[in-house]
């Protein structure tokens, strides 16, 4: 599919929106076996296997929610990357902010929390060979319409139409974040590698 309004060179221009998947992070490691595309991103309605961090589930299994990966091959220092997980979650604050009008916070490192439960997730991966950052696999998942919740996370969770009854546009948010995320990315590492490899 073809991401409307995207500004990027690189970043979602492969874009793929699956009904169903395992994991939208699995399958993104995967495409990079196959040699796919630089920032090719996948996108779910369902994950059946979804990542958290620190072999968590996220779940996604219901419609009209976040949940989509991607990745970049770049070829930088691990250090260009620090801080990054946090500027994705101000990136998300941001964006909730300015097109929906919700405040939203950031439990650090990774969590989006509104209410003092948590909306959403951030998992930042990598691979590095001879020292440098080869790939950076990053996948978000953020409750916008989620209703049910496992008894495991009932209490922790929450989503943006329970909390706000504001229905959030998954392609607007994901081709917004990709906008502003290839101009943070590309403030942090070596341009020339970074088009080249695209």
């Amino acid at each position: 599919m073809k991401l409307k309004n995207l500004k990027t060179k690189t970043l979602g221009k492969n874009c793929i929106h699956l009904e169903q998947i395992d994991s939208t992070q699995s399958e993104i490691w995967r495409m990079i076996q196959n040699n796919s595309e630089n920032g090719s991103l996948v996108m779910a309605d369902i994950q059946t296997q979804g990542k958290g961090t620190h072999g968590r589930t996220w779940y996604t299994d219901e419609k009209n929610n976040i949940a989509f990966s991607f990745f970049l091959k770049l070829n930088c220092d691990i250090s260009k990357l620090d801080g990054l997980t946090k500027q994705i979650a101000c990136i998300i604050q941001d964006i909730l902010k300015l097109q929906y009008g919700i405040d939203v916070s950031i439990k650090e490192p990774n969590d989006i929390v509104v209410h003092g439960k948590k909306i959403g997730g951030i998992l930042t991966e990598t691979k590095i060979m001879q020292g440098k950052v080869q790939y950076l696999v990053i996948g978000i998942g953020i409750n916008t319409s989620k209703t049910n919740f496992q008894d495991d996370i009932k209490n922790i969770a929450t989503s943006i139409k329970k909390e706000f009854d504001i229905d959030v546009n998954v392609e607007d948010f994901i081709t917004e974040f990709c906008n502003r995320f290839e101009v943070e990315i590309l403030k942090r590492t070596d341009r020339v590698n970074f088009e080249k490899n695209s």
